[in-house]
């Protein structure tokens, strides 16, 4: 049985994590396989908090037991309970491994249940993956360029060494990238990319990773450093399809697919309206670079494909505007972009081509 400190070992395995300590510390950065069932909720640890300040840590603890008790114990005693049946091979976790997780320990242990806990809390699972991820992306990267609509993210994910950088971000890294799932925190981004280089690296052991060529940001996210750094000198695949077939990918991804997903979370009528606001909002936020005149031209053919859409069930009508979208703004981009490391290129083929170069 793992003591709570083979931090690496937890992370690989998915280990179920337990974790007592506040929501906001929780939204701020947990990982990838916790839930979260406070000790104290927000206003009661600011309470302690200030009363450690002002009198001390006794104080603090005594104020704490008086704020957690009775009825409210109990209630998130049956909470903690029902999870470590639920999870019988997990740990508990808080900030350190200090008070709060030997506090819930303690009362699961008069109530029956023996429930181990992670030795240096949170601050130490994340320390480990800091350092997981500065080590495991020293192995050779190659990079998947290519317009917008080339496949690359499918690419990506139908390697057994491609580690989906957007879908960790739960962004796909244009105005229009979003998702409807929220994008996590900073650190909970990074900790779940960690984990998904070690799963990756304890099922093969690959030689090197393949990902897609990306900017710093994917939506609100950034990359973290050590892996930006080796992915300006990694070598670079692109692929170059046919524009059609660009085409008929995005149509699938922005239109048939997003329009279903946002009807399928939110129903008919608001669905439509979310997947309306969502085209707009992707296209208002390049507004300043297409300029306003194009902007507004642009905003009426959109007006117009979704009228169309509603009525008929068409998505055809939505290349009117993107298009000259793709042929004025994102492959010009694109391609000055990639332009400036020309001598990263080593491999251009169509995504069959690529798919086969990777496997060699």
């Amino acid at each position: 049985m793992n003591d709570g400190t083979d931090y690496r070992a937890i992370l690989t395995a998915d280990t179920p994590l337990i974790d007592v300590r506040a929501p906001g510390e929780f939204t701020q950065g947990a990982m990838p396989a916790a839930i979260n069932l406070p000790l104290m909720n927000d206003e009661e640890r600011a309470a302690v908090g200030t009363c450690y300040k002002r009198q001390g840590p006794e104080a603090a603890l005594k104020l704490g037991h008086q704020l957690v008790s009775g009825e409210l114990r109990q209630q998130r005693l049956d909470g903690w309970r029902e999870a470590c049946q639920q999870r019988p091979t997990g740990y508990l976790c808080c900030a350190r491994g200090g008070q709060r997780s030997h506090i819930v320990q303690q009362w699961l242990r008069e109530s029956g249940i023996d429930y181990p806990l992670i030795r240096g809390g949170y601050k130490a699972l994340r320390q480990s993956a800091i350092r997981v991820t500065e080590e495991l992306v020293q192995k050779p990267i190659i990079l998947i360029g290519g317009c917008t609509g080339s496949g690359k993210t499918q690419l990506v994910q139908q390697q057994p060494n491609g580690i989906d950088l957007e879908g960790l971000a739960h962004h796909r890294g244009s105005s229009f990238g979003r998702t409807l799932q929220p994008q996590l925190s900073q650190a909970s981004f990074e900790n779940l990319l960690a984990t998904e280089l070690l799963k990756v690296d304890s099922r093969q052991t690959p030689r090197s990773w393949v990902l897609e060529d990306e900017g710093r940001m994917i939506g609100s996210n950034h990359l973290p450093e050590c892996l930006r750094e080796r992915m300006t000198q990694a070598e670079i695949a692109v692929v170059n399809d046919p524009f059609e077939l660009r085409l008929e990918r995005l149509r699938e991804e922005y239109f048939v697919r997003m329009h279903h997903d946002f009807t399928h979370a939110y129903g008919e009528e608001r669905g439509w309206q979310e997947y309306s606001e969502y085209l707009h909002h992707g296209l208002s936020a390049i507004q300043r670079r297409l300029g306003l005149q194009r902007f507004k031209e642009l905003t009426t053919a959109l007006d117009i494909a979704l009228a169309e859409q509603q009525r008929t069930g068409s998505t055809e009508a939505h290349f009117s505007w993107l298009v000259p979208l793709l042929e004025e703004y994102y492959d010009p981009m694109y391609r000055y972009q990639l332009e400036k490391k020309a001598e990263k290129i080593v491999f251009r083929g169509t995504f069959d081509d690529v798919g086969e170069w990777l496997s060699r």
